[in-house]
């Protein structure tokens, strides 16, 4: 999907519904790297993850400037505005939520100023509008905004401190590894923290697609980021697009790719860009984390990320992401399989349609 000025978005889906999923539980071993050891576990270890994670992202249009009011008001409107009905569960702190030192005990410590009452009391107030909250660490000594420490070293203490917490969701960053070491040797430590922590916690690897994560984070997370991070336009949605479209054959149940949050609602993009946006996260069975500021959507932004045909699609349990097959002068298309007959649309320049076929049975032919 290389991104023009004059780039056509026009998306297929074959979508074969199933009621039921059977998973295999495939054992896999990963090497702790530098321990000699093998460590077993199954994909569905957390029981988490069989379909693409949806919820909201504090970090795309807020950045630093979260507190808990903040949070307790996103809860508030993810309900009352019936997001949550349709399958958005998750409230993630991102970034600057903790103070710059641990404690005496080595423990990281909500920031006093933004976070008074603490992430326990936070989750207890997510949680008490059937929500769950994730929160954000990184893979190295200080997280990427560098105002509070990262968990290099630390993993299976901030691991049962999350779980003491009552956090349901873990984004892992990857700055400020001081010490060289690879994304490899890193996030396994935190993957099999999270295991002995007592709590089932999702475990979003947010390594950028440096070392490929798509062939080696499905033995030990439940997303991973392929590309860079989003930005607010066309260019940049749709070239991470691309880089994401290429491993799409890894995802599965239990295991995602990631191309980032959302951006839908943040301004930079037109409603028909939007539309493309949202429909190619959906189809690509990436997390869907709206990452705009859901206390004052406007009914535009609600009807795109609320449309429960396009949030079919993405929640499908066979759990197979659509990609890319054929591209024509500006106008590309993605399936996931072949369709026979015909079928046609007008499409706009940066606008997006989506149709989602079934096959026919014998019934249906007579």
């Amino acid at each position: 999907m290389a991104p023009s000025s004059s780039t056509l978005c026009f998306l297929f889906f074959l979508g074969i519904f199933s009621s039921t999923f059977t998973s295999s539980f495939t054992e896999i071993g990963a090497r702790v790297e530098g321990s000699g050891r093998i460590r077993r576990r199954t994909l569905m270890d957390n029981g988490l993850g069989l379909t693409p994670q949806m919820g909201w992202n504090s970090w795309n249009h807020f950045h630093c400037d979260i507190n808990e009011t903040l949070i307790k008001e996103t809860a508030d409107a993810m309900v009352s505005t019936g997001l949550s009905a349709v399958g958005y569960i998750y409230i993630n702190l991102d970034d600057c939520w903790g103070e710059l030192n641990r404690d005496s005990q080595g423990n990281l410590v909500p920031k006093a100023s933004t976070f008074p009452s603490g992430i326990k009391a936070l989750a207890d107030y997510v949680h008490s509008k059937g929500l769950k909250l994730g929160i954000y660490s990184d893979a190295g000594t200080q997280t990427c905004s560098k105002t509070m420490p990262g968990s290099l070293g630390h993993e299976e203490q901030d691991a049962k401190t999350f779980a003491l917490w009552g956090v349901d969701y873990l984004k892992y960053d990857n700055c400020e590894d001081t010490g060289g070491l690879s994304p490899k040797e890193r996030y396994p430590k935190m993957s099999e923290a999270l295991l002995n922590s007592g709590r089932p916690i999702f475990f979003s690897l947010c390594e950028w697609g440096q070392e490929d994560p798509a062939t080696w984070a499905p033995s030990i997370g439940n997303s991973w980021r392929t590309t860079g991070d989003i930005e607010d336009n066309w260019d940049s949605m749709t070239g991470i697009a691309d880089q994401n479209d290429q491993w799409a054959s890894y995802a599965k149940p239990g295991a995602w790719n990631d191309p980032d949050m959302l951006e839908v609602g943040n301004g930079g993009m037109t409603t028909e860009e939007y539309r493309c946006h949202f429909s190619i996260w959906a189809l690509a069975k990436a997390p869907l984390l709206i990452g705009c500021d859901v206390r004052s959507m406007d009914n535009v932004t609600f009807e795109l990320v609320a449309n429960k045909e396009v949030i079919d699609v993405n929640q499908d349990k066979l759990g197979v992401q659509g990609k890319k097959v054929k591209k024509e002068g500006d106008l590309e298309h993605s399936t996931e399989t072949g369709v026979e007959d015909e079928i046609s649309a007008e499409v706009g320049s940066h606008a997006c349609k989506m149709y989602t076929l079934k096959p026919l049975t014998n019934r249906d032919r007579s």
